[in-house]
């Protein structure tokens, strides 16, 4: 029978800088033992220990106890050196999310582990990609009431039962995943532009490019800019952002909203939104007037320099039941 570690991040753990106090110290010092496992957790550990499972239950304060439970994952050792998953499965991750960027936290920490150094790049490792195959997780979503969450996009398990059910199964499902150039992942999507204190959004200028493809060039004026792996942010202010948000096809698909003025014979002018889409490998989005706030995978941050995406296909994966 398998081991199965149940992982509950503290509360700030998956925020952009924040501890698991929320502040901006990045990791907290209180042990795991302080924050007290939630009922469905505890459900979950309840159904898996019925089922024949060894459990143990985690609350991850840290990156480094995230990585403490992960390090569980590792395969044998390798003549190069590399740390590499393993490949029996025996121990099996359930992660218990309450948020996308909880979950994008713990998968941030798997490609940590596993992406090996460009110097170090091995022969088996996939010429379009820079991590192995990511060991399968299970996801336990904590907001059970969430449409529009990861799980409920991929229509995986949301009891404890059924997630339970489906970590002790054979049954995985490989998603894509994007990695960028300031050292993190998304699993779902980004929405790069902001608001104003009424809700509207504020118009931005930057170059948006989709492999060859220009969106912008730097000189509309862009209401938002949607990339998205999955279907998260399909929809901006009512407005249809993205056409799909397939996480299993190998493409990151990129969306931006730009005002437009139309003029009407006889009845003056009108404004109008054009969205503009393509699909592809990689993103950038190069600012041209100072910052820029974005939310990723939920969490908020600000750039001012050119940010990339780019696809991993098939990177990690889920146990589907």
């Amino acid at each position: 029978m398998y081991d199965v570690v149940l992982l509950s991040l503290a509360e700030g753990q998956g925020s952009a800088g924040a501890g698991a106090c929320g502040s901006d110290c990045g990791g907290c010092s209180a042990p795991a033992t302080a924050c007290a496992p939630r009922v469905p957790v505890l459900q979950c550990a309840d159904a898996l220990t019925a089922a024949g499972a060894r459990v143990e239950m985690v609350t991850a304060a840290s990156d480094k106890e995230i990585d403490e439970v992960i390090a569980r994952l590792d395969g044998p050792a390798r003549p190069d050196g590399l740390t590499w998953p393993a490949s029996d499965g025996r121990t099996r991750l359930v992660v218990a999310s309450a948020t996308d960027g909880q979950l994008r936290a713990v998968v941030r920490r798997l490609v940590r582990r596993y992406a090996p150094p460009p110097s170090k790049r091995p022969d088996d490792l996939a010429l379009n990609r820079t991590v192995p195959d990511l060991p399968p997780l299970a996801i336990l979503p904590l907001d059970t009431g969430n449409t529009t969450d990861l799980a409920a996009q991929l229509g995986l398990p949301r009891t404890p039962a059924a997630v339970a059910q489906a970590v002790l199964g054979d049954s995985v499902r490989r998603l894509d995943l994007l990695r960028n150039d300031g050292g993190s992942v998304t699993v779902d999507g980004a929405l790069v532009g902001g608001m104003d204190d009424d809700g509207r959004a504020v118009p931005w200028r930057g170059r948006v490019e989709v492999d060859d493809a220009v969106l912008s060039n730097g000189d509309d004026p862009i209401l938002a800019c949607a990339i998205g792996n999955g279907a998260g942010y399909a929809e901006f202010a009512g407005l249809r952002m993205l056409a799909d948000g397939d996480a299993l096809d190998g493409k990151v698909e990129v969306a931006v909203a730009v005002p437009t003025i139309v003029k009407q014979r006889f009845r003056g002018t009108k404004m109008r939104v054009e969205v503009r889409r393509a699909r592809g490998r990689a993103v950038s989005v190069l600012p041209r007037d100072g910052e820029i706030q974005f939310l990723d995978d939920g969490v908020g941050g600000a750039m001012n320099r050119k940010r990339s995406w780019w696809t991993e296909a098939g990177a990690w994966a889920v146990f589907t039941g």
